[in-house]
């Protein structure tokens, strides 16, 4: 049996999405994308939302409109994927890197006070494999300084916070629509945010600083010359992938409803299994279950690195936790003397396991009988 570790949820909604933009004639950025704004920002209750060419484009925007340049520190964790740190460097910042919680592998607040200098601009608060980080603490020790917190949600489309959408709770929030996530366009993404101006920024920016879209001006009665006020980049996502996303995000809720099925049943069945510590889910989240992450004990009888290996050679796809970016070549050179150790400790012993909305029972079986067979459980 093969059982990867995830797969797209399409049908033939998304084939009809795509070849109706095709039949359009409007591939490019255009009215696909002013409809996704509009459910997104539905979706999040968040007043806009901007859609972008991926969450690496997302973060990098909501560095640019915040106003962070040469000389600012941003603070981010390490155990993230490594764009979250790479867009600080994009633009001439210094990340800062913080450890994680070892329940939630989230941003820990109680460590921020110990990194935040004069130089903090901003703080990049990731919600890891799609749970929720404390943002209400994040947010209130970010505000005592006038920083500003952007949300790295690539994960955490239809995860909650204490009872409210994720989306609208930090300053600038960044989801993504990779073909890992929960809705997928291949590669795409999107911001929300509820300050006018940064969204108004981050619309200007994402398309070469251009004062008005395509589509605004297919629709005036009258000839509009464009201008373009600052030097911005090519971050636009096409009508193409736009219909794709608004196809998909009418099958959020199922998407939803089927991974936390799969989920709970993964934590039922696993339980029991010594060297096995499951995912923790605090009382103030929903999780958005893009990633069923496990963690080896300090005594398990097999390494993460040969427990991959062996379920590779099953037929079962993994991957490693997330990863400790201050360890990361460029990085490291940067910071040789930094230690996280929860981050340094998740980064060799978190596994993630297929989770997949057409997961069979036959497939999740077939892993957990193979994960038991290596850890030597009966």
């Amino acid at each position: 049996m093969y059982v990867p570790l995830t797969k797209p949820y399409f049908d033939k909604k998304e084939e009809e999405a795509c070849i109706a933009v095709l039949r359009s004639g409007w591939v490019a950025q255009g009215p696909q994308n002013v409809a996704l704004e509009k459910e997104f920002a539905k979706l999040t209750n968040t007043k806009y939302a901007v859609a972008v060419s991926n969450a690496t484009t997302a973060l990098h925007l909501a560095l640019v409109v915040s106003g962070i340049k040469p000389g600012d520190e941003v603070i981010v964790p390490s155990y993230s994927f490594i764009a979250s740190a790479n867009v600080i460097l994009h633009v001439g910042a210094t990340p800062i890197f913080i450890d994680v919680d070892e329940k939630t592998f989230n941003l820990d607040p109680i460590l921020l006070g110990k990194k935040i200098t004069k130089k903090t601009k901003a703080i990049i608060a990731v919600d890891q494999v799609g749970l929720s980080s404390e943002i209400d603490v994040i947010y209130k020790i970010a505000k005592k300084h006038n920083i500003t917190v952007i949300s790295d949600a690539a994960c955490a489309i239809g995860a909650e916070f204490k009872g409210k959408k994720i989306g609208g709770l930090a300053d600038i929030t960044c989801f993504s629509f990779h073909a890992r996530k929960l809705i997928t366009t291949g590669e795409g993404g999107i911001i929300t945010t509820n300050n006018k101006n940064f969204a108004e920024k981050a619309m200007m920016w994402r398309s070469q600083g251009v004062s008005i879209s395509a589509a605004a001006r297919h629709g005036m009665k009258k000839v509009v010359i464009e201008t373009y006020a600052v030097p911005g980049f090519n971050y636009r996502l096409s009508d193409i992938q736009a219909a794709i996303a608004i196809a998909q995000l009418k099958k959020l809720p199922v998407i939803l409803k089927k991974r936390e099925k799969l989920a709970k049943r993964y934590n039922s069945l696993l339980k029991t299994i010594k060297f096995l510590e499951l995912p923790y889910v605090p009382k103030y989240a929903k999780h958005s279950w893009q990633t069923y992450i496990i963690k080896l004990t300090s005594d398990s009888p097999i390494s993460q690195i040969n427990l991959m290996q062996k379920l590779l050679d099953d037929g079962i796809a993994t991957r490693r936790g997330v990863m400790a970016s201050h360890e990361e070549v460029i990085y490291k050179k940067m910071f040789p003397k930094l230690s996280l150790p929860v981050t340094e400790r998740l980064n060799r012993s978190a596994v993630c396991l297929p989770l997949f909305p057409q997961m069979t029972i036959a497939q999740q079986d077939y892993v957990i009988k193979r994960l038991k067979y290596h850890l030597k459980e009966k």
